[in-house]
C-alpha cells in the first residue's frame, strides 16, 4: 500500500502501526516477493516509482531485486516507517492524484487498492495521466485493485464479520454511495490487547471502466491477472493486477 488515504482518512502513527500488522495477519507480508518477481520483469535493472508507497512492502524487496525504487506518499508516518525499513529508497510527500517528477520510468506501480483510496473519478484519472506521464517509451503502469464487492447492502448500509485468527476479529460496518460508486466503511478490530477503529473511502472501479479512463490518457491494457503468480483473471477473481503500456501510434 501503500497508503494514500486523503483528508479525515489519512493515515495517522496509529493507523500506520494497525497497517504493518494487518498486512502480516492477512498474508500480504508473505506475497511480497512473488508482487516484487511479478514487476521486476518490466524494469530489469531500471527505474520504477511506486504510487502509494506507505512502509516499502514491495518496494524492498523489489529494490533487493536490482531495481532502482522511488516513491511518493503522503502519509509522513507511513514515509517514516519505510526509512525505517530501508535508507536506500528515496521517497517524498506528495499526492499521487497530481504529481510530477524529473526522470522517466521503466515501471510505474499502485498496488494493495491504493488507487481506489482516490475518492472521485477526477482524481482517478488525473492519477493515470500523471502517471502516463512518468513513463519513458516502453514503460508500464501496473495497478492492483480488488474487484467491487457490493451483496450485502441493505438500505445502503451492512455489516459484515471476519475472524483471522483465535485473537483477531474484525466488524466492519460499511454505506453504499452508488451514484458516486463509493463505500465509506470503519473496521473495528477486537484483540486480546484492545479495540481499535479503521476508516476508509474508496471509490470502487470495475475493469472495464479502468481500461477506459486509462484509454482516456493515453494508455491501452497489455496484460491483466487474478494474482501476482499470474492465474487468470475470471468471473470469480476478487482482484486483479492490470498492466497498461502506452497507446501505439
Amino acid at each position: 500500500m501503500d497508503s494514500n488515504m486523503r483528508d479525515e482518512y489519512g493515515y495517522d502513527e496509529a493507523l500506520s502501526s494497525m497497517y504493518e500488522e494487518y498486512t502480516n495477519l492477512t498474508g500480504r507480508d508473505a506475497e511480497a516477493g512473488e508482487a516484487a518477481a511479478f514487476l521486476e520483469r518490466f524494469c530489469i535493472g531500471g527505474h520504477a516509482l511506486e504510487l502509494g508507497i506507505g512502509n516499502g512492502r514491495v518496494a524492498e524487496p523489489l529494490r533487493e531485486r536490482g531495481v532502482r525504487v522511488q516513491g511518493i506518499d503522503n502519509s509522513e508516518s507511513m514515509l517514516k516507517l519505510l526509512a525505517q525499513r530501508t535508507d536506500q529508497i528515496e521517497a517524498w510527500k506528495g499526492d499521487i492524484a497530481n504529481f510530477s517528477v524529473e526522470q522517466v520510468y521503466d515501471l510505474v506501480f499502485c498496488i494493495y487498492g491504493t488507487f481506489t483510496l482516490l475518492s472521485k473519478r477526477e482524481n482517478q484519472i488525473a492519477c493515470l495521466r500523471s502517471a502516463a506521464a512518468a513513463l519513458n517509451k516502453e514503460g508500464v503502469l501496473a495497478i492492483e485493485i480488488r474487484v467491487p464487492v457490493l451483496d450485502g447492502f441493505v438500505n445502503r448500509q451492512r455489516i459484515t464479520a471476519s475472524l483471522i485468527d483465535d485473537e483477531n476479529t474484525f466488524v466492519d460496518t460499511a454505506t453504499h454511495d452508488p451514484l458516486n460508486q463509493t463505500v465509506t466503511s470503519t473496521s473495528l478490530w477486537f484483540s486480546r490487547k484492545s479495540t481499535r477503529r479503521w476508516p476508509q473511502r474508496i471509490r470502487y472501479v470495475y475493469h472495464q471502466e479502468l481500461d477506459t479512463m486509462a484509454e482516456c490518457v493515453g494508455l491501452e491494457l497489455a496484460e491483466r491477472w487474478e494474482n501476482w503468480t499470474r492465474d487468470a483473471f475470471t468471473d470469480t477473481s476478487e482482484r486483479h493486477i492490470s498492466v497498461y503500456r502506452r497507446t501505439s501510434s
